[in-house]
């Protein structure tokens, strides 16, 4: 297995000094040597990885130097946009380093949200024009891998791509650099379980990739409820609360349950101003801030320096509010119920989730007919 601090350290002495991007578990222990390492003004957690791009380019253009952007392979999709029309040599040429956790590799069992991206990652490269090197545990000369490709990078002035399979990196014992979250608050599935209670029986559900939805779906089987009211948005991090716009438009009649997180709402956080735009008065966002990346090794959102409610009020919500103990998410939650939408609730939570957490037992195909049954009302 290879060091993630050498890894660090190899860029640093390339000249590869700015990091950026968004966390990856798969990565996650070179996240955290990025964290603690990094300069202050030399790593930013950007909102989404078209982003990092973009930071990357505006360093290389403010200093002549070359940025390192990681991010999962999954974050290609919001990565080909600036990579084909500002870092790409028929463009702008803007040379960095793109270091990509490779989720789903061909015969490596994975989540189902991975597989068709890790099916098409290395001729996605190939086709975006993307120099790569693939990075495994049993790499011998890591040190020409990185003088190789920064020395590459530096004369062809346009991005290379490091491929990083699974098991690829040592652990590493990282510092707590998780947000300092007050211990008397909820967990996310306190919080959640709470929330349950208010929904009614024939309520809509979309929820967050990641653990969210993994709770809700443990939830569901412990409260001996069936699954059919929830859409379990497994990967498309981001984008469950215009999924719920497009369902609160289309079923006027029926209320709708957004169950969203910080990283994942930061991530396209436009989608807010778009939700305030149509006003669907059947449509509640609920957003569970633990203000970390909790799903991918803890990492710090933006969210400490945020106000959501502010956020959602200027965008056009009919009410917004922060709940931060089980008496407000009831308050908050009986007085919505009560009122016209869109509405928004933030619930604070503290960070981590059980270790023995499981996933659901039912396909997204399965979930997807389950659901659209419930939402046509088809027995």
């Amino acid at each position: 297995m290879i060091s993630p601090k050498k890894i660090f350290d190899l860029c640093v002495e390339n000249k590869i000094d700015f990091f950026t991007g968004v966390p990856d578990s798969l990565m996650k222990d070179f996240c955290a040597v990025i964290e603690e390492s990094a300069e202050k003004d030399k790593h930013v957690i950007s909102a989404n990885e078209g982003n990092a791009i973009a930071l990357a380019s505006g360093y290389h253009l403010a200093t002549g130097k070359i940025g390192l952007v990681y991010m999962q392979n999954s974050g290609l999709g919001n990565a080909i946009n600036p990579l084909v029309s500002l870092a790409d040599e028929k463009v702008y040429g803007m040379p960095m380093l793109l270091v990509i956790g490779w989720r789903g590799e061909d015969g490596v069992p994975d989540e189902p949200q991975h597989k068709k991206q890790g099916l098409i990652t290395l001729s996605l490269l190939d086709n975006l024009g993307i120099p790569y090197k693939v990075l495994s545990k049993e790499e011998e000369n890591i040190e020409s891998m990185i003088f190789d490709l920064s020395k590459s990078i530096f004369e062809k002035n346009i991005p290379h791509a490091i491929v990083v399979r699974e098991g690829a990196f040592e652990k590493h014992n990282r510092s707590n650099t998780s947000p300092d979250i007050e211990k008397n608050l909820l967990s996310r599935e306190e919080a959640l379980e709470i929330v349950l209670e208010k929904i009614p029986k024939d309520g809509v559900v979309v929820s967050t990739t990641g653990k969210l939805s993994r709770e809700l779906f443990e939830l569901r089987e412990k409260r001996g409820e069936g699954h059919g009211n929830d859409f379990l948005t497994v990967g498309s991090m981001g984008h469950s609360s215009s999924i719920a716009l497009g369902i609160a438009l289309a079923k006027p009649d029926k209320k709708v349950y957004c169950l969203d997180g910080d990283g994942a709402s930061i991530m396209h956080l436009g989608s807010l101003a778009i939700i305030g735009q149509h006003s669907p008065q059947n449509f509640t966002h609920i957003l569970f801030n633990n203000g970390s990346h909790d799903s991918v090794g803890g990492q710090p959102t933006a969210s400490s320096i945020m106000d959501f409610v502010k956020i959602a009020e200027a965008s056009n919500y009919n009410f917004a509010v922060k709940a931060v103990s089980k008496e407000n998410i009831i308050e908050s939650l009986d007085k919505i119920n009560k009122i016209p939408g869109p509405n928004f609730i933030e619930i604070e939570i503290r960070n981590g989730a059980r270790g023995d957490l499981g996933r659901p037992t039912r396909t997204p195909l399965e979930n997807k007919q389950d659901f659209m049954e419930f939402l046509n009302d088809r027995e």
